[in-house]
């Protein structure tokens, strides 16, 4: 959900038509921010709170805060754990066997 979360947030800074904006906007905070979202991504109180109160008028940069500490667990967690999972280490060594 957090990789879902950060592409989602780099479409809606694409939207061009203020009619969409809102709609946009209020989807990801359903889908992602709000309390028991289907796909709710870790974020601390006070960035949920500075989240919901953006989306009431919504701008390109709403979720930036957000999308930005979402990032960072990312960087500093998921993507490590991702670098030792089975999943990884397998393809990698699959990969050195077909250059080798």
């Amino acid at each position: 959900e957090n990789l879902e979360f950060w592409l989602a947030c780099e479409d809606f800074k694409k939207t061009r038509s203020a009619a969409k904006l809102a709609s946009k906007a209020q989807r990801i905070f359903e889908e992602f921010i709000d309390v028991q979202a289907p796909r709710e991504v870790n974020i601390d109180f006070q960035t949920r709170e500075l989240t919901r109160r953006n989306v009431q008028e919504p701008s390109l940069s709403c979720f930036d805060q957000a999308q930005g500490k979402v990032h960072s667990l990312m960087e500093k967690d998921s993507y490590p754990r991702f670098l030792r999972s089975k999943i990884y280490t397998d393809l990698l060594s699959q990969t050195q066997r077909r250059l080798s």
